[in-house]
């Protein structure tokens, strides 16, 4: 062979080392995009990857499968709002007021920072689409708290399909535009959340995709219906499978983008199931709105190809206030000064460099009833009647009181969740007086073991009771 071809070849080689090093250099610094899938009242037990036998979920199974699924994952509140309150937020949400379900007219406090004020301050495009249900005036609008767009709605629930005269907090809007729209919500969203990363660009972006799915109302396409008409939840099963399919358009644009990878997703529901839509907890007590495991222990999934080996489970004491903790870290910004975060980096429990719980301790807090969590032991307090005390290792289902048995325990997770109280403010708002009586009610009759005679103020024997 020639000694100057020869020489041409290893030059050539080097050169393309050199480049695919430089390459390989720019991937590992690019800032990762990070998306928060919110799902909205979904069962504990109604995904495949959660163990569900009759619900399809073949998309999200597939995200599970490539990232992480924490067993012992919790939300910071029970119910819609004030939960969504805690993770945009990072902190919970009793620190400023933000207590009770619904907004009250006033939402978010005007210092509160988000997590979206903070991606966009570093250079991130922010995305919000779909449910807001954390303040309907001008100052709670998501493009006053951090987002460059909004595609949704304000509300905390609405029709799926289109409606002829919506109120301001039921429309569907972009920017505060109303939008009118053909077909089904959760096809609109799904849409939507391609086209943002289509038009994205290279650029790295912040999404936050809050679907109102499987919240009530129990609407689905005719085509779902049609295929699940034998299924015992078929309303449920039908709203899944479209929630399923839109996921996947995510995925699929991901993948053929090339950005799947380095991007950073979340998946996980905004509370418990809900009593009114056909949900399931499994061998969990309770349900949204209460504090037993039901109400706030929820399907949770982070996965980023990248950075974290995928197909495992993790069993540490986790929260969905974690979320903009780690975002933080993943992305390398700094925590701006003055912002204090009650969550927790979770990268180095995902990547094997520590082990344990990353909480010692979690709470909740609604109006009258209140929980502690620390280790596997976990206090139920309600106002004006008393505590359980549970062992979630040998007792999951809660039904085994140790409060009598184990006073000094009792007395520690009553010291630990008094200190964390003296952190709060009072709530800003409350709830209307027949729902505070139907889950006072539905609290005491759990914590009896009891099955409660009424969930809800639509009930007969509810309005039988306050009638009388």
């Amino acid at each position: 062979m020639n000694r100057f071809f020869l020489i041409w070849i290893l030059m050539f080689m080097l050169v393309l080392a050199c480049k695919s090093k430089h390459e390989d250099e720019v991937l590992k610094n690019q800032n990762p995009n990070i998306i928060i899938v919110l799902v909205d009242d979904a069962g504990y037990v109604d995904f495949g990857f959660m163990g569900s036998k009759d619900l399809q979920t073949p998309h999200i199974d597939a995200l599970a499968k490539s990232g992480v699924v924490f067993t012992d994952a919790h939300v910071s509140a029970t119910v819609c709002a004030p939960s969504r309150a805690g993770l945009i937020t990072g902190k919970y949400q009793q620190r400023f007021g933000f207590e009770a379900n619904g907004t009250a007219g006033i939402g978010l406090s005007d210092n509160v920072v988000t997590i979206a004020d903070v991606f966009k301050s570093n250079g991130y495009n922010t995305y919000a689409l779909g449910k807001w249900h954390l303040g309907e005036d001008a100052t709670d609008h998501p493009n006053q708290r951090g987002f460059d767009e909004f595609y949704g709605f304000l509300a905390g629930s609405r029709s799926y399909f289109p409606l002829e005269n919506p109120s301001k907090e039921k429309m569907l809007q972009h920017n505060g535009e109303r939008l009118v729209f053909d077909g089904y919500m959760t096809d609109v969203l799904g849409n939507q959340s391609v086209k943002y990363i289509e038009d994205n660009g290279d650029s790295p972006f912040f999404m936050y995709l809050s679907y109102n799915a499987v919240h009530t109302p129990m609407h689905a396409k005719k085509e779902d219906l049609e295929k699940f008409k034998n299924h015992p939840r078929k309303e449920l099963a039908a709203m899944t499978w479209s929630l399923d399919e839109n996921i996947g358009k995510l995925l699929k644009i991901l993948e053929a983008s090339g950005k799947r990878d380095n991007t950073l997703i979340y998946f996980l529901s905004d509370n418990g199931g809900a009593h009114n839509n056909q949900s399931s907890t499994g061998k969990l007590k309770g349900w949204k709105g209460n504090k037993f495991e039901g109400g706030h222990r929820v399907p949770f999934v982070v996965s980023w190809p990248k950075q974290i080996i995928g197909d495992k489970t993790f069993n540490g004491l986790t929260s969905s206030l974690d979320i903009f903790t780690t975002s933080l870290r993943a992305a390398k910004i700094d925590t701006p000064e003055n912002l204090e975060l009650d969550g927790v980096n979770l990268l180095p429990y995902l990547k094997d460099e520590k082990q344990g719980n990353p909480h010692e301790t979690l709470f909740w807090r609604k109006l009258e009833e209140s929980a502690v969590r620390m280790d596997n032991l976990k206090l139920i307090h309600l106002d004006n009647y008393g505590s359980v005390l549970y062992d979630l290792n040998t007792d999951l289902g809660e039904t085994k009181d140790l409060s009598k048995s184990n006073p000094e325990e009792l007395e520690k997770l009553i010291s630990k969740y008094n200190s964390w109280e003296t952190t709060l403010m009072s709530p800003l708002w409350d709830e209307s007086k027949p729902w505070m009586h139907v889950t006072y009610h539905i609290h005491k009759q759990l914590m009896e073991n009891k099955v409660p005679e009424y969930k809800d103020i639509w009930h007969p024997a509810f309005k039988n009771r306050t009638q009388n």
